[in-house]
């Protein structure tokens, strides 16, 4: 992988695995988690509008064909994920969160397996094994005092199987749009549920504090939408296996920003569980495959 590509790759994943503090900073400085969310992708959303109305951009239509599907997969992709998530964060740490998101290539695996026939190896499928004993540890370890499974564990859980099933069905788009293009949509259709957290947001940023405005305007600009850009370039100039193996230190960068932005680290079972389920998933992806399957941030590169 040349020194661009990696260079590209390597911002990505540090921008994606610090979101899951910043998000942590926003519900704790005023905005609850439906405006939370509400906020971060009107932001985005804008973004993408201020690229496809300029002079110079060369921004299709999807087809009609198309529309249902794009719409489908957004509303999974997009809008269940980062509600799940958000309001997953209200209860769990961000380190727990980013575990348990960054596990979430067992579940896209799975699902490539099953429904589209892809075979894995006798070593794949003990990756699977493994990599859900450890997501079972961290979701039932996020407490600290108890093996229990808190509601917040199982909304992020919740969103990752969500982000799998957009990742896997999604792929045959791919080859008919542009990266930022099937961004775009995606975001756009994802945005449109959100709406129903409108009520009280302009109160909410009035009240808000300038750290939780700051923290939601960096999510909204590049964990939602430049992240995703510069990760699909890295892919055009480099072997996607290699640009791919990087998300491993997603989970991570997480918990490192985590503790040095809110001196907060998840429970040491749940440490152990994400050591585990990482472990289950470098198996399946790097050892485990007779056929490529798309990982979460390999897959969410390409569109």
């Amino acid at each position: 992988m040349n020194a661009k590509a990696f260079s590209l790759a390597l911002f990505s994943v540090l921008i994606w695995g610090s979101s899951f503090a910043a998000i942590r900073i926003g519900l704790q400085g005023g905005y609850d988690a439906g405006q939370n969310v509400l906020i971060r992708f009107l932001i985005a959303s804008s973004l993408f509008l201020v690229y496809a109305l300029g002079p110079r951009t060369k921004f299709r239509l999807p087809q009609k064909s198309d529309i249902v599907r794009i719409l489908i997969l957004g509303w999974i992709g997009i809008s269940i994920y980062h509600i799940f998530v958000t309001f997953g964060m209200e209860t769990i740490s961000a380190g727990t969160a980013g575990m348990l998101v960054g596990a979430g290539p067992i579940f896209t695996a799975l699902i490539a397996t099953f429904i589209l026939k892809e075979r894995l190896t006798r070593l794949g499928w003990i990756g699977l094994a493994i990599g859900f004993i450890g997501i079972s540890i961290i979701a039932f370890g996020s407490t600290g005092t108890s093996l229990t499974l808190t509601n917040g564990a199982l909304l992020v859980l919740i969103a990752a199987f969500a982000s799998a099933i957009f990742f896997v069905f999604q792929k045959s788009l791919l080859t008919r749009y542009t990266a930022i293009e099937l961004t775009a949509y995606f975001t756009w259709a994802g945005t449109i549920p959100f709406l129903i957290f409108s009520p009280g947001l302009l109160n909410a940023m009035q009240s808000a504090t300038l750290e939780a405005h700051l923290a939601t305007l960096y999510v909204g600009i590049f964990p939602a939408a430049i992240a995703y850009v510069t990760w699909a370039t890295a892919l055009s100039l480099a072997n996607a296996s290699s640009v791919s193996s990087l998300i491993y230190l997603e989970p991570a960068v997480a918990i490192i920003v985590a503790w040095v932005w809110l001196h907060e680290l998840p429970t040491p079972l749940s440490l152990i569980g994400g050591i585990i389920a990482i472990t289950g998933v470098m198996l399946v992806n790097i050892m485990g495959k007779r056929r490529t399957i798309f990982s979460r941030k390999s897959a969410a590169s390409s569109i």
